[in-house]
């Protein structure tokens, strides 16, 4: 790395109060940026609440790595991710980041959640690490512009809007919001808001859950005594599938709609044969079978990987991976940050096999890809 980036990250250790010698320093780039390869920071939950949704992008972005890193990885540098659980928790996640800016990698990437993510943007920002493709859509990541902020997928204003579309295209109009109590389910919330403003609607009726929690009874009661026609849901799997089951319990007979976030995998694995009615919008290819090149690509490199099954969280992380090897690609052997950033911007409609992403220089998100799935009461994924 040149060397005005190792004086830099010097100068943002020591102002952050960490004990950090010229000598330390330098090792740790030397460790994270070589000739040989390039080592990446990932925190996410691979404990707790929302632990299959950390696990399965981990995964998948390892599927890719290791494919590529087989094959001499990207212009003689293979990639590595270091993994630390920060459980869906944001100051665990702080903490977590700030050991990676101590450990100086490369990149932070594929970071879970809204919450977790908005503590560690800034702290990426100040450190000028790339942040690159968190498992969110949340607007607060994307807006204002932030040229270390790296987004892959589609956003939950996307989504949310697909959703409202799908619902009111049948003439519902009574529909309930129940969403996670944090800045995750409140940018779902407004995004759910916005799109039914623009038809003169508004929600029916609203009920909260807390981040890592299955305490739902409440929100349940206070949502169907309003007899709405479909509900959305913005949280995580095991609210939102313990959400779902008293509701049933409760004779509700409409449909759920759930933004990506909530783990489409982990939710049929939660809801078994109660999953019927239950949609998912999907920012993804589709992974169950080789319907893109890219789904194809993504099925070989799992294939051989014991007790691993494809899964959109899966595909995500694949995509990440291979966006991110394809920005490091471009950027060619004398790679920094800044010049990683660079490339990637210089990535305009690029067709990864099915799946086009778009940057530019005032352009930080890839895709603004989206489908609504059904699930089955089989265990399916319908689209």
């Amino acid at each position: 790395m040149q060397r005005r980036e190792a004086l830099s990250t010097v100068c943002k250790l020591v102002g952050s109060g960490a004990l950090a010698s010229w000598g330390a320093v330098a090792n740790a780039q030397s460790a994270s940026l070589s000739d040989s390869r390039i080592v990446l920071g990932q925190s996410a939950p691979f404990t707790g609440a929302s632990e299959q949704l950390g696990s399965q992008f981990h995964i998948g972005a390892q599927a890719y790595f290791a494919a590529l890193n087989a094959k001499g990885g990207v212009n003689g540098r293979t990639i590595e991710i270091k993994k630390l659980d920060d459980g869906y928790e944001p100051e665990r996640c702080a903490a977590n980041t700030r050991q990676f800016i101590a450990d100086d990698v490369f990149a932070l990437f594929g970071y879970i959640g809204t919450p977790t993510s908005l503590a560690a943007l800034p702290l990426a920002t100040e450190a000028k690490l790339p942040f690159f493709a968190p498992f969110t859509g949340a607007q607060a990541l994307r807006e204002p512009f932030n040229r270390y902020a790296i987004h892959v997928r589609a956003s939950y204003f996307d989504e949310t809007a697909a959703i409202v579309r799908q619902i009111t295209s049948t003439g519902i109009k009574k529909i309930g919001v129940f969403y996670q109590n944090d800045a995750y389910g409140k940018t779902g919330l407004d995004g759910v808001t916005r799109a039914l403003k623009a038809l003169d609607l508004e929600p029916t009726v609203l009920g909260t859950v807390e981040r890592n929690s299955t305490d739902v009874a409440a929100a349940v009661k206070t949502i169907m005594d309003q007899k709405p026609e479909a509900v959305v849901q913005i949280g995580a799997y095991k609210a939102v599938s313990t959400f779902v089951r008293l509701a049933r319990r409760a004779g509700f007979i409409g449909n759920f709609y759930n933004v990506s976030f909530v783990g489409t995998q982990a939710l049929i694995d939660e809801l078994g044969a109660e999953a019927r009615g239950v949609a998912v919008s999907q920012v993804m290819p589709f992974p169950y079978t080789p319907a893109t090149p890219l789904s194809g690509e993504y099925l070989a490199a799992i294939k051989d990987r014991r007790g691993i099954e494809p899964n959109y969280s899966g595909m995500e992380g694949f995509v990440a991976a291979k966006v991110f090897s394809e920005g490091v690609r471009r950027a060619g052997r004398a790679l920094t940050r800044e010049g990683f950033i660079n490339a990637v911007q210089g990535m305009q409609n690029v067709n990864l096999g099915g799946f086009p992403v778009d940057f530019g220089p005032a352009k930080h998100t890839g895709s603004k890809f989206v489908e609504l799935t059904l699930l089955t009461e089989d265990g399916r994924i319908r689209r």
